[in-house]
């Protein structure tokens, strides 16, 4: 029998293209769609993002999805009509015809419902009640309460409906349980460059579903993400759609407990029935007889898995991060409890969290990151993260925000202009707080520059705050709330507490009888309507509605605090910093910027970064006089500024890590000052950062500028910039997004394969090409890179790790790592190495292995000979050849040294001679991997050429570089130059007291590169990229009175693929 489901997308079916692209447009016009159905209910629009790429049946889930069946066959109906296909309505079922229980659910949508399976009865109290009936009623109940929802800081009556606001989150597979304790503003940047199409992403619908596809018994799910990011408005939706009848209907019963519901009942004994009645008011129509028959039925089934279960639950546990009670999950024996007995809330939250209370129901727990260990990974199935919106569903929610469509395109214009404004949208209450205060300043300031940092984003999101806040009270009053929850806000950020209770408040000046007038900036959490009025006065809590807006009055108060006492209170008094108040040394703005500074880099995981940003903000005279009303009307010192701008450079140049060496780049943006960025900026588009020696603020300079450009460093090539080891730890960072590593080399050693082993085995790792070639990492390095490489998160591709001396050792290490995760490697590339046959064979069976999915493995040319360190191990014998000689050349020392002369040599003609340039090249065709070194003196041109570059005519057409068939690079006394087909490069290394220059060519790589030699010291000049096709022969071009010679090396490799050609 074909489902009602199945009958909307055949009917879509049938539509032509142009008639689908119809029915779409329609379904996203919301004037439309509240007359689509004449006489009947008003249908929503949907949302553009989710209908762009929709087919037939995408676009039958999404109607289902928003509209349910009966709605979306409505719809259906209404829009056929519209674009003229009556004949396809005639097809459709007749509403009133359809049977109930069709409407009810379908199972290939929802999950399966009463409807199609045996009704369970509930047989107290007296009469006896079906599940469904119990299911029905709280559907009912939390509908109720979860239909509107307050967003932001809007007044208590200003509720909206929460499928008119909500924006689809981002949500993908967590992976594992890694805790990350950095600031969450620097998640959300690391985030921001983890590309999607990596991830598995998860729908709200399926938070229960392993990612894999495949079916495993999922018990407990942790889903965590950063504050604001929208967990909370998750599970109201995930609520929400179970009440409406749109999703997971298998689900009989829902209990949404919040941590700051159980904090207050800390110590106090419930059993598990009347808890959820004492929390959960939309449970009063389950009497504590039924709740209890039905724990006690589940209880002793002695059944753990939720599938198999008789009645079927999920609990829910809101905000594990904001827990203040005593849950110990380290005791090894948990007493199995009585589960219609009372117990301490502690008690009953540990068994119910272990699965020893009720192991067949389902749990899941929402936090911030870094609270997530608290419980242990044993108690966990699956772990999902919150990243708050994509790209696209930031410009859905502005679109949403503003009826205005001219308002909503500036806005997103100027967010995406903004690359530290852009990436903190990806939290939805920062898009909130953007939204309100760029609505505020387009209506009521003409032509006025939108705010473009973090700081005048928040100064003048306060401004706004207290233009209505003295609307109502008066600016006195006004003005007393603003600096009492300032002092609260940083009093408080100062012992890391994000949650306040009332003896909080009176420390700060908060009378509590006033403690509702402060809603304009400030959230009382306490849900007046669910407590009994004598538990309201005990313990009440309190908080911000992000912590970054407590950071900021935070740092706002520090500057009140200097401006209108000279006082410091950022100095480290711990007694007077306890009694707030006390005596405070007069101070000047650049002391307290300095203690400011020193205090958030010796902060753990750079938690007060975004405060230290916010407080130098301040200090611009711009954001002051946003605020002159509490600051003042008198002008800020520049001097101070310039003093502090000069303190964070010295801080920069110390060598930090990088996460705090970028932050103090982004307090000298909010300072205006951008000259380190400049310095770095002209080196890039020089060409030739990789020439420079780079102090360690010119790196951070570096790494900043990659962080805050959009660009997505698909290849990280670290020639490019520096390649050594130093180079490669500043940075990783900045490439964690990238999917192939050109580390070639570089001279890295087996040192550096720890670092690199790190990021194979990381979850958010993009990395699927790792080129480690020609570097000297030994079997100790592989072994390193072998630990990364075995990890189940590591999902490489292809890994070259040619000539880098390499034993059977190594080969081991690698063939146990791809026998512990033999899914993805595809190519590995070992030659020169020496394996031996012992080394190579695990790994050539491999081939043959039907679990490996390695195709192409390389381990020729092998052998001895090339366990040899650098690249001297590639050179070879080279020789000047007569023939293409221009006659004013002279050959000597056995045709290694040419000199050009005054007079011409009696050499015979031939078609392979130069005649026009003082050129020649040597005999030897290359077209393996071959180095040499040249000495020279004068003015020498050192190169490679193709056979067919021209003899004679004119010099662009015969000259080295001056061509497509040639490749050189120049050394005078002064300057060195890269040419090639009459592109010419200037290089900032000089030849300084050093006239010796080496080739490499890797001709099946297609490079060319040049190094200076100074005694031991190897520096790169240039590097070309090329593909190439024939066989390249070594050339120079000799200035008057100059020469050149080939050098002999003691140590030369001999290989068949090196011979000439």
């Amino acid at each position: 029998m074909t489902s009602l489901k199945e009958t909307l997308w055949l009917t879509l079916e049938d539509l032509r293209a142009e008639e689908f692209k119809q029915l779409k447009w329609h379904l996203q016009q919301a004037d439309i769609m509240h007359t689509i159905v004449p006489h009947g209910e008003a249908y929503r629009a949907i949302p553009t993002t989710r209908l762009e790429k929709a087919d037939r049946q995408d676009t039958v889930d999404q109607m289902v999805q928003i509209y349910n069946l009966r709605g979306a066959l409505e719809v259906t109906r209404g829009v056929l009509i519209k674009i003229n296909r009556n004949d396809l309505v005639q097809q459709l079922p007749n509403i009133t015809a359809t049977s109930k229980a069709a409407w009810e659910v379908d199972v290939g949508d929802v999950g399966i419902s009463s409807e199609n399976r045996r009704d369970l009865m509930v047989p107290v109290p007296k009469p006896p009640q079906p599940i469904t009936s119990y299911q029905k009623m709280l559907q009912s109940n939390l509908q109720n309460r979860f239909i509107c929802v307050h967003e932001g800081l809007s007044d208590m009556e200003d509720k909206k409906l929460l499928d008119d606001i909500y924006t689809e989150l981002y949500i993908t597979d967590g992976g594992n349980m890694q805790i990350n304790r950095q600031h969450e503003v620097r998640q959300i940047e690391m985030a921001a460059r983890q590309p999607a199409k990596i991830e598995i992403s998860v729908k709200p619908s399926d938070i229960f579903k392993h990612p894999s596809g495949k079916y495993r018994p999922i018990r407990t799910v942790l889903t965590n993400g950063i504050a604001g990011i929208g967990k909370t408005f998750l599970v109201q939706k995930f609520i929400l759609d179970w009440a409406e009848g749109r999703n997971n209907q298998d689900v009989h019963l829902i209990f949404p407990f919040t941590f700051r519901q159980l904090n207050l009942l800390k110590g106090k004994r419930f059993c598990l029935a009347k808890l959820i009645h004492k929390c959960i008011r939309e449970t009063k129509d389950i009497t504590e007889d039924a709740l209890n028959y039905i724990f006690t039925t589940l209880q002793t089934s002695g059944n753990t898995n939720y599938d198999k279960s008789k009645f079927k639950l999920l609990f829910v546990l809101d905000g594990l991060d904001e827990n203040r009670l005593q849950l110990d999950f380290t005791a090894k024996e948990t007493k199995v409890l009585d589960v219609t007995k009372s117990t301490g809330v502690e008690g009953l939250l540990m068994n119910l969290i272990k699965g020893t209370l009720l192991p067949s129901s389902r749990l899941w727990i929402t936090t911030r990151p870094a609270a997530a260990n608290q419980i242990s990974l044993e108690l966990v199935d699956m772990v999902s993260e919150v990243r708050g919106f994509t790209d696209p569903q930031k410009e859905e929610y502005f679109t949403k925000k503003f009826s205005h469509h001219g308002h909503a395109d500036r806005i997103i214009s100027h967010i995406r202009a903004s690359r530290s404004l852009y990436i903190m949208c990806y939290i939805p209450v920062f898009c909130w707080i953007t939204a309100t205060v760029l609505q505020d300043v387009l209506q009521t300031s003409e032509g006025v520059e939108l705010p473009k940092t973090l700081t005048e984003m928040y100064t003048e999101f306060l401004a706004f705050q207290m233009k209505q806040t003295k609307e109502k009270y008066g600016t006195k009053k006004c003005i007393r709330y603003i600096e009492s929850l300032a002092k609260l806000a940083f009093h408080q950020l100062d012992k890391g507490n994000i949650i306040f209770y009332e003896e909080d408040l009176k420390h700060s000046g908060i009378d509590l009888s006033e403690a509702s007038m402060y809603s304009g900036v400030f959230t009382q959490i306490f849900k007046r309507e669910r407590w009994r009025k004598k538990d309201k006065e005990k313990g009440r809590m309190f908080s911000f509605v992000h912590l970054s807006i407590q950071e900021f009055l935070a740092a706002f108060y520090v500057q009140l605090s200097l401006v209108n006492g000279s006082k410091n209170v950022m100095a480290e008094s711990q007694a007077v910093s306890r009694n707030l108040g006390g005596f405070f040394c007069k101070t000047s703005a650049t002391e307290v910027h300095r203690s400011a500074i020193d205090k958030a880099l010796a902060s753990p995981e750079g938690h007060l970064d975004l405060f230290l940003r916010f407080l130098l903000g301040l200090s611009l005279q711009t954001n002051k006089d946003l605020l002159a009303d509490l600051l003042g009307r008198k002008p800020m010192s520049p001097s101070s500024n310039q003093e502090t701008i000069q303190y964070i450079k010295e801080k920069i140049e110390q060598d930090l890590s990088p996460e705090r060496s970028i932050n103090l780049f982004h307090c000298l943006n909010e300072l205006n000052d951008h000259s380190l960025v400049e310095d770095i900026q002209d080196y890039i588009s020089s060409g030739c950062i990789f020439q420079r020696y780079l102090t360690p603020a010119q790196w951070s300079g570096l790494v900043f500028i990659l962080l805050s450009s959009e660009k997505k460093h698909d290849v990280f090539d670290l020639k490019k910039y520096s390649a050594s080891h130093g180079g490669l730890l500043r940075l990783l960072p900045v490439f964690q997004d990238s999917t192939t590593y050109l580390l070639n080399l570089c001279k890295l050693s087996s040192v550096s394969c720890e670092a690199l082993a790190s990021v194979l085995s990381s979850r958010s790792s993009c990395l699927r090409q790792l080129d480690l070639s020609n570097n000297d990492l030994l079997d100790s390095g592989v072994k390193l890179l072998a630990a990364g490489l075995a990890n189940p998160r590591c999902r490489l591709e292809t890994l070259r790790l040619s000539g880098c001396l390499v034993t059977e050792e190594g080969c081991a290490s690698l063939a146990s790592a791809l026998s512990s995760n033999p899914s993805h490697l595809r190519e590995l590339d070992l030659s020169y190495n020496h394996p031996g046959v012992s080394g190579a064979a695990p790994l050539s069976a491999g081939l043959d292995d039907p679990r490996w999915r390695l195709d192409t493995l390389k381990v020729d040319p092998s052998g001895v000979c090339w366990l040899k360190s650098g690249l001297r191990k590639y050179a070879g014998e080279l020789t000047l050849d007569l023939n293409t000689a221009h006659r004013d050349l002279v050959l000597s020392d056995g045709n290694r040294s040419v000199t050009k002369g005054d007079d011409e040599q009696p050499y015979p003609d031939g078609p392979e001679r130069f005649c026009d340039v003082f050129q020649l090249l040597c005999r030897e065709g290359l077209t393996g991997r071959r180095y040499w070194e040249v000495e020279w003196k004068g003015r020498v041109w050192i190169g490679a050429a193709y056979s067919g570059i021209s003899r004679s005519g004119k010099a662009v057409h015969c000259l080295l570089g001056g061509n497509e068939k040639s490749w050189c690079l120049e050394c005078t006394d002064d300057a060195y130059y890269s040419w090639h087909n009459k592109s010419i490069t200037s290089i900032w290394f000089h030849p300084l007291d050093t006239t010796r220059v080496a080739a490499y060519l890797d001709w099946p790589a297609g490079t060319l590169s040049f190094y200076r030699l100074s005694s031991d010291t190897v520096t790169h000049l240039y590097t070309f990229y090329s593909t190439f096709d024939e066989p390249v022969y070594p050339g120079f071009w000799i200035g008057l009175n100059c020469s050149a010679t080939l050098c002999q090396m003691e140590e030369e490799a001999e290989e068949e693929e090196l011979s000439p050609v």
